[in-house]
């Protein structure tokens, strides 16, 4: 005989296979038939119902508890060791943090020290672009060779957009391989500058003292169509009741003293706008408005010729003073006068003059008042007035042969010594030169250029 037992909830359910006998169940043991029956085996079933507060009923309930507690004071130690080891773990990951963090402050000390020596070393190049910024409008004048000016202009938008680039990433470009691609460009803008002829001023940079020496007032100057071999320079101390002229063979023999030649003119010069092309000397003679023609090679007058009109002797003289009516100047288009005339109410008068006989050529009369400019000097046929004799000095009109006409600029320079009472142009070395408070000093300046080709007349 078989016996299968399941129990049910509150219900026991016991089975017997086999025969199916008379199952009697004393009334103590608190047992009931529920039901009985008989399966297609012949099997007898039965299902009888246990008691709810029986000892058996209990006792397995009570093992199930027992059981059941052991397997939570189990999972409670369980979690109490993994929460041990959790404070452990995160006691650990919290030093690794800070470690980390100091790591990271290093390496971000180390980059930024990194990207300050790169950014010093691009800022001479940043330099250099920005020197070669302004000849970019010079290339825009180039008429006969448009490719060869959009290659050049290509190459600088290039060149700017990777130093913008490396501004910003610092050393993501290859250093010394942009630098000799600027050398390169450097180098051909200077072979297109040879092309350069008349230009429009645009800045004036320095000075540079070149010498400290004679008085307040006074000239000094080199012959602007001289071949290059040609250095000497000359000295003309004060600015009236004097005849002495001083020769020096180089630049180098100015700054250190050692005269060469000295002249002794036939007549005493009046005011500093003295100026030596091609070798003869061109000044105005004391207490007149005649200009004076005289060859240092002969040692004599070539030409002298009266300017008609023309005030003198500290009637129409620079704000200055020192009986500078009249003014002889060069620049790359000849030989001009500029002076003042009762004619014009005072106001500035200028004449191109021929070098060799001194008779004006043209004229052209100014509403700029005379006694108001503090110097003046041309280039390229355009006059420049300053203010030359106050220290914030700078230019602000400008008068064009040309087109007979006049504007208001700015453009400032440095009187480091306070006065000036000679600023003269030489168009060889496209330099002022300029007498200020006894020092001997250069001024550099930026032309807009328009570059001339073979083609043009």
């Amino acid at each position: 005989m078989r016996l299968l037992l399941s129990v049910l909830s509150p219900v026991l359910s016991l089975t017997i296979f086999g025969l199916c006998p008379t199952l009697t169940i004393g009334p103590k043991e608190g047992w009931q038939v529920y039901s009985s029956a008989q399966d297609a085996d012949g099997r007898c079933i039965c299902t009888v119902v246990a008691p709810e507060q029986s000892l058996c009923s209990r006792d397995a309930k009570s093992r199930q508890l027992r059981q059941l507690l052991e397997k939570v004071q189990n999972m409670s130690q369980s979690i109490e060791v993994l929460n041990l080891r959790t404070q452990r773990d995160f006691q650990y990951v919290m030093k690794m943090e800070n470690q980390m963090k100091g790591l990271r402050t290093k390496f971000r000390q180390i980059e930024d020290d990194r990207k300050s020596i790169i950014a010093r070393n691009f800022q001479e190049l940043k330099e250099t672009m920005d020197e070669l910024n302004p000849l970019i409008p010079v290339l825009e004048q180039y008429k006969m060779d448009a490719a060869l000016i959009s290659h050049f202009k290509e190459e600088i938008r290039n060149l700017s957009g990777v130093l913008t680039g490396i501004q910003e990433e610092l050393g993501a470009f290859d250093y010394d391989e942009l630098y000799q691609r600027v050398l390169r460009l450097d180098s051909r803008l200077r072979g297109c500058m040879g092309k350069l002829t008349c230009g429009k001023l645009m800045k004036i940079t320095g000075p540079a003292t070149i010498k400290t020496s004679g008085t307040r007032f006074g000239a000094w100057m080199t012959d602007p169509v001289a071949s290059t071999r040609n250095n000497r320079v000359w000295y003309m101390d004060g600015y009236t009741n004097s005849k002495i002229v001083r020769e020096y063979k180089t630049m180098d023999d100015f700054v250190s003293g050692a005269v060469s030649r000295t002249y002794s003119l036939p007549f005493k010069w009046e005011g500093t706008n003295h100026i030596v092309y091609n070798g003869s000397l061109y000044y105005n003679k004391y207490q007149s408005n005649i200009i004076v023609k005289y060859s240092f090679e002969s040692g004599s007058v070539l030409a002298q010729r009266a300017l008609e009109f023309a005030g003198f002797y500290n009637m129409y003289p620079y704000t200055w003073g020192g009986y500078s009516d009249i003014d002889v100047m060069t620049d790359e288009l000849g030989m001009w006068v500029v002076y003042a005339t009762n004619q014009n109410a005072g106001n500035v008068v200028i004449s191109q003059i021929d070098p060799d006989t001194l008779h004006v050529l043209n004229t052209w009369n100014t509403e700029y008042s005379k006694r108001n400019a503090g110097e003046s000097f041309m280039i390229c046929g355009t006059l420049y007035i300053s203010n030359s004799h106050l220290s914030g000095a700078k230019i602000y009109y400008a008068y064009s042969t040309k087109d007979s006409s006049y504007e208001y600029i700015d453009i400032p320079f440095h009187n480091q010594y306070f006065h000036i009472s000679m600023l003269s142009y030489n168009a060889r070395e496209r330099a002022l030169y300029a007498w200020n408070n006894g020092h001997q000093v250069i001024f550099n300046i930026t032309l807009f250029h328009v570059i001339k080709t073979d083609d043009d007349s």
